[in-house]
């Protein structure tokens, strides 16, 4: 609320600073040209009709005004396009700024809370395990939360750390890797966080793609994360690797509310989150589909989101062949 606040304030003083300017330089332009209006017109009064050059003399005082006049508008005309396009530049780049402000304030809200949830849960259970004497089934319930609360904390650490490397322009060693078993691994390791969830996974043996392994498995779990995170408890999450036209293509689909088309490009970019963060009920930083994106493009490879008949999201990162 306070930086709306802000963003008013500064757009209405710049506004009427900006329409201060124009004035301004209107009305130094009446006034000259007004003078030069003046000044020849007393030439003109000095000016003896009987005198045999009269009418040139008349004419190149005509001309000069005619001169004076079209320079008085020629670079009006450049200073007011030269503020004109100052007065833009300087507009969107304090746009830019409050809308990065913005993002960074809502990464640190959204960082805080996935911080503090993992934290919280994983002194909770090894406390329970140092205070109580359980027996061995509900230990190995309760390492299993445990650990499932490090993974989080292990997957929020490697989006931050992968993105400042991505952002300074960082580039990976690219190797041969079969890509069914990174998916397939990622998948099983899904199926183990959430038994609950219906998961349907349809991955073709032996695709193979040059890439980085953690950067690609970062790819895979940022789209099953997602998946799992804006669908429904009770709905299936669908994924498939398959051969098409050449192109390794990898799928990720669920049974959620779906992304408007107007926002299909907006969630790839960095911080950027459906809603805000005082509204959304779901976790997360903004970060994870900006990596996807960014990870895509380093492996060649394009992404896009389309619609899923009934409802939901389909995520589709093809990986395409040069040959």
């Amino acid at each position: 609320m306070l930086i709306k606040k802000r963003l008013i304030l500064i757009t209405v003083a710049y506004w009427v600073f900006l329409v201060y300017i124009v004035a301004a330089l209107v009305f130094w332009f009446i006034e000259l040209d007004k003078q030069n209006r003046q000044m020849n017109n007393h030439r003109l009064s000095e000016l003896v009709v009987s005198d045999p050059s009269y009418h040139e003399k008349r004419k190149e005082i005509i001309n000069e005004l005619n001169r004076k006049t079209t320079q008085y508008v020629a670079e009006g005309a450049v200073f007011l396009g030269l503020i004109i396009l100052g007065a833009v530049f300087m507009y969107r780049a304090v746009r830019r700024q409050f809308a990065l402000q913005r993002q960074q304030e809502n990464l640190m809200m959204a960082i805080t809370h996935e911080l503090k949830t993992p934290i919280a849960v994983t002194k909770l259970n090894l406390e329970t395990l140092q205070k109580h004497h359980l027996d061995e089934q509900k230990k190995q319930k309760l390492i299993e939360m445990t650990l499932q609360e490090t993974n989080r904390l292990t997957a929020l650490a490697n989006n931050i750390l992968v993105s400042a490397q991505l952002e300074a322009g960082k580039k990976s060693d690219l190797e041969e890797l079969n890509f069914s078993d990174l998916v397939q691994s990622c998948v099983n390791d899904f199926m183990r966080r959430f038994p609950d969830r219906v998961w349907q996974s349809v991955i073709s043996n032996d695709m193979e793609v040059e890439g980085d392994p953690l950067l690609l498995q970062i790819l895979v779990n940022n789209l099953l994360e997602n998946a799992v995170k804006y669908s429904p408890a009770n709905s299936a999450v669908a994924c498939t690797l398959t051969l098409e036209a050449s192109n390794v293509t990898l799928t990720v689909s669920d049974e959620g509310p779906g992304i408007p088309p107007d926002e299909r490009k907006k969630v790839f970019q960095k911080f950027y989150r459906i809603g805000n963060e005082e509204t959304r009920s779901s976790k997360g930083t903004g970060l994870g589909l900006y990596l996807c994106k960014k990870i895509a493009d380093q492996h060649g490879a394009t992404i896009k989101i389309e619609s899923k008949p009934g409802g939901g999201s389909v995520f589709i990162v093809k990986f395409l062949n040069e040959s």
